[in-house]
């Protein structure tokens, strides 16, 4: 099978010097510009790298100066042959999508574009903006590969094996950068852009180091009640080294580590970043420029869209949640820890969108309040009532057995007024006794 040339790619340094704790979710939109400059690494690389140690092909003359006219990017072709993979079956989509398809949630996939044209993205799209001022289509793939993992249209009735997790959740192409390295402040930008537009769920499959501007962008999101999914990051190649990965280790974002076919971590998988679940993320197939596919495709860039996708399902099927219930349903539906960097454990579509999880009610219905009733007079009371005043202890009595009624029949209507109400009030059927226990 011939599938899409992947190479070698050089994971960008961070910055050692620890970040300062970050403060808690601001009460009102968080003020600051997004425009800032990222700072260089000790290794004089600069910015946010896209989360992945497979290199993701960009042809020669992607880089253009600022002000400069771009020369048109040659974008990788993948390959016509496409495989379901093992993520569908692992997390059970079919059976997730009985109950939801993530119909109409938008999910931003702030990247390097996506390409419009793939016959599994073209009716996904909901808009595109390319704040990398370059060219306005996916030079690497790497965004039309996340794209593809969170909603490809579902196509298996004409033969496609592969599809989204939600097939029905809208994508927003949100462009940061047309290399495999990009600026920090772009990808703050990019952030805030897609939760202006209307962005329920955003993911962000790349890694940086903590700067203001990112951490602001986050905080508003997480303000305006978006969900943020971020990848964990990739160990370095060339001394191993691990950092924590921005804006996955910001509070209140679902930071995902990359998984094996056997659930359990990838070695790849930062274990410096906080993790909240981890998903598949090696020998993973999904859509690729040229309106083609790509397999084998590995890293936590590809593992965060598939706990996006689940974002969208969720969001769909429990409109009411907010972002920190959606991310706390996650995390608490997940199959469990598995070692270091594994967060709640791999991520379990089904459970996250059916399971019923303590402390989530309706928004705006009325929480049932347990009715308490008085305790009725002791004769101890109403001796002495009788000794201060022979008239006062009839009135006891008439007080105490009132409010004891009042609490049955308030009781009673809680009871009979539901059950009148599912029946329209048409009277109950007299049980069949000759007919035996469950049948019909």
């Amino acid at each position: 099978m011939r599938t899409a040339a992947l190479l070698p790619l050089a994971l960008a340094a961070h910055l050692l010097t620890p970040a300062p704790p970050p403060p808690g979710p601001p009460s009102a939109p968080p003020s600051g510009s997004l425009s800032g400059s990222p700072s260089g690494s000790p290794s004089g690389t600069a910015g946010a790298v896209l989360s992945s140690p497979a290199a993701l092909a960009s042809a020669g003359g992607t880089r253009a100066a600022r002000g400069r006219e771009p020369r048109r990017c040659a974008p990788p072709a993948g390959s016509r042959e496409v495989a379901a993979s093992w993520a569908q079956r692992r997390l059970d989509l079919p059976r997730v999508w009985a109950l939801s398809r993530g119909k109409g949630v938008v999910v931003a996939v702030v990247d390097s574009g996506v390409d419009t044209t793939h016959p599994q993205l073209t009716r996904q799209m909901a808009g595109t903006v390319d704040l990398s001022g370059t060219v306005d289509r996916d030079c690497l793939g790497h965004g039309t590969a996340v794209a593809g993992i969170i909603a490809a249209a579902d196509l298996t009735a004409q033969g496609v094996p592969f599809a989204g997790v939600a097939p029905e959740a809208r994508l927003l192409s949100v462009k940061q950068t047309n290399e495999e390295r990009g600026d920090v402040g772009v990808l703050a930008k990019g952030i805030k852009e897609a939760v202006d537009r209307g962005a329920k769920v955003v993911n962000v499959s790349a890694q940086a180091a903590d700067q203001p501007d990112l951490k602001y962008a986050v905080e508003y999101a997480l303000w305006k009640d978006v969900v943020v999914v971020a990848a964990a990051g990739n160990v370095r190649r060339d001394d191993g080294a691990e950092v924590p990965a921005y804006p996955a280790n910001y509070p209140g974002v679902i930071s995902v580590g990359s998984a094996t076919p056997d659930g359990s971590r990838a070695d790849s998988s930062n274990t410096a970043t906080r993790v909240s679940v981890i998903a598949p993320g090696m020998g993973l197939t999904s859509t690729w420029t040229g309106r083609g596919y790509a397999a084998n495709l590995q890293g936590t860039s590809f593992a965060a869209p598939y706990v996006a996708g689940v974002a969208a399902l969720i969001r769909a099927r429990h409109p009411h949640l907010k972002q920190a219930q959606v991310k706390r349903r996650i995390e608490l539906t997940s199959d469990g820890q598995v070692g270091a960097g594994t967060g709640g454990g791999m991520v379990n579509a089904l459970q996250a969108v059916s399971a019923i999880v303590p402390g989530e009610g309706a928004e705006g219905a009325p929480v049932a309040q347990p009715v308490v009733a008085p305790p009725p007079p002791t004769p101890v009371a109403v001796q002495k009532a009788r000794e201060l005043d022979p008239d006062a202890a009839l009135v006891t009595l008439l007080v105490g057995g009132g409010a004891l009624v009042a609490t049955l029949l308030v009781i009673g209507a809680g009871v009979v007024v539901p059950h009148g109400r599912r029946r329209s009030w048409r009277p109950g059927r007299k049980p069949d006794v000759a007919r035996p226990y469950g049948a019909r």
